[in-house]
């Protein structure tokens, strides 16, 4: 079984596990952020800084990571509903918003998440 990988960025090595989560939260900067993104073919706006702030403001404060009902429904209280929906939230985030932007908010899996 594959445990995980690791990638070069900005003169350091960066551990991953097998999904692509970093193996240190403390590895994460705005630029590698930007860097596993681009990876996946997007590049971050200010729609998705403010997603990822937020996981990462959560996270802070609960220890964990939000899954995605709580992400919808706290993200449309802050940046309003369209905006903060499940349908805009999948646009910026396609393989999944709580998932996907968790990894590149350098956070770990949520729970609920399979």
């Amino acid at each position: 079984m594959n445990d995980g990988r690791e990638i070069d960025f900005g003169g350091r090595r960066i551990a991953l596990d097998e999904r692509g989560y970093l193996r240190d939260p403390a590895d994460w900067d705005r630029e590698l952020a930007a860097h596993l993104a681009a990876a996946d073919g997007i590049e971050l706006g200010p729609a998705h800084w403010q997603v990822l702030d937020f996981l990462r403001d959560y996270h802070a404060e609960y220890g964990l990571s939000p899954p995605m009902r709580l992400l919808v429904r706290e993200l449309a209280a802050r940046i309003g509903g369209e905006r903060g929906s499940s349908r805009a939230l999948y646009r910026l985030f396609p393989e999944g918003p709580a998932k996907q932007a968790c990894r590149y908010a350098g956070l770990p899996r949520p729970l609920s998440c399979i």
